[in-house]
């Protein structure tokens, strides 16, 4: 499959046909975008659009208007292949802040590297309880700077209402967690995507990283996902090419606070 072919496959199935990422959510497909409405908690936000320069901008004011009658912030998640070209400027003349842009990048489960361990003392343990959500959610705070509850909220809902959708493990040095990720299946689809990998300053840099991108591989391959997908960061960007990963496009944040 070529990268067209299979950027049309990820808008279908993920964009298009996005499904609730959790149980307090629901996606909605109204005036040419497909949305997101969860608790103040989860993920509320834009995952697609398909819009012409006529009704751009009609459309982004009622996607403002919905999510503010809600009492919601709201996200639009920008593709660099989405139209009309000049979207992006839209979104921040109607008041949306985007935030730095990733890379939309897919590994074929059966390419991306599969053999990679993690370092010497350090021992990567499933997230099946509520002891493991709070160890990946200190993880995602001291890595990232930023408040972890909505994660903690999100995983302990995922893992009581549809634990099938969810691995999520963390990386330990002793009795210390110092990596932590999750992969959220997509059932019905070829897809499952990484997201958080997060390492502890001082623990960078040792392939703890790569050892669980890895790690979700195998457990896509053995419950048989075919392609993994991933929002990367300008740091993570070459490792996963490294592990066989490519990029397709950008996408990029914007974030709406009323």
């Amino acid at each position: 499959m070529d990268h067209a072919e299979l950027l049309a496959l990820f808008d279908r199935d993920l964009r298009a046909g996005a499904r609730p990422d959790g149980p307090d959510a629901r996606v909605e497909r109204t005036g040419g975008v497909v949305r997101q409405v969860a608790s103040a908690q989860g993920w509320n936000g834009i995952v697609w659009s398909d819009l012409d320069e006529a009704g751009a901008d009609a459309a982004i004011a009622a996607q403002i208007d919905h999510y503010t009658g809600l009492g919601l912030d709201f996200e639009w998640k920008l593709y660099g292949h989405d139209r009309p070209a000049d979207l992006g400027p839209r979104l921040r003349a109607a008041g949306f802040t985007p935030e730095p842009a990733e890379t939309l990048m897919i590994g074929e489960v059966a390419v991306v590297a599969h053999d990679v361990e993690p370092p010497e003392g350090v021992r990567v343990e499933p997230v099946t309880d509520p002891a493991g959500v709070d160890l990946v959610a200190h993880v995602h705070q001291d890595a990232f700077g930023a408040d972890s509850s909505w994660l903690r909220h999100q995983l302990l809902a995922r893992l009581s209402a549809a634990p099938d959708t969810v691995v999520a493990v963390v990386a330990m040095a002793g009795d210390r967690p110092v990596s932590a990720a999750r992969m959220e299946l997509v059932p019905g689809t070829p897809f499952a995507g990484l997201w958080g990998g997060g390492t502890v300053r001082g623990w960078r840099g040792r392939g703890i990283y790569r050892s669980l991108v890895a790690h979700r591989a195998r457990a896509a391959a053995a419950r048989g996902y075919s392609y993994l997908q991933v929002d990367a960061s300008d740091q993570s960007r070459p490792i996963l090419e490294r592990l066989g990963f490519l990029p397709l496009t950008t996408t990029t944040p914007y974030q709406y606070t009323s």
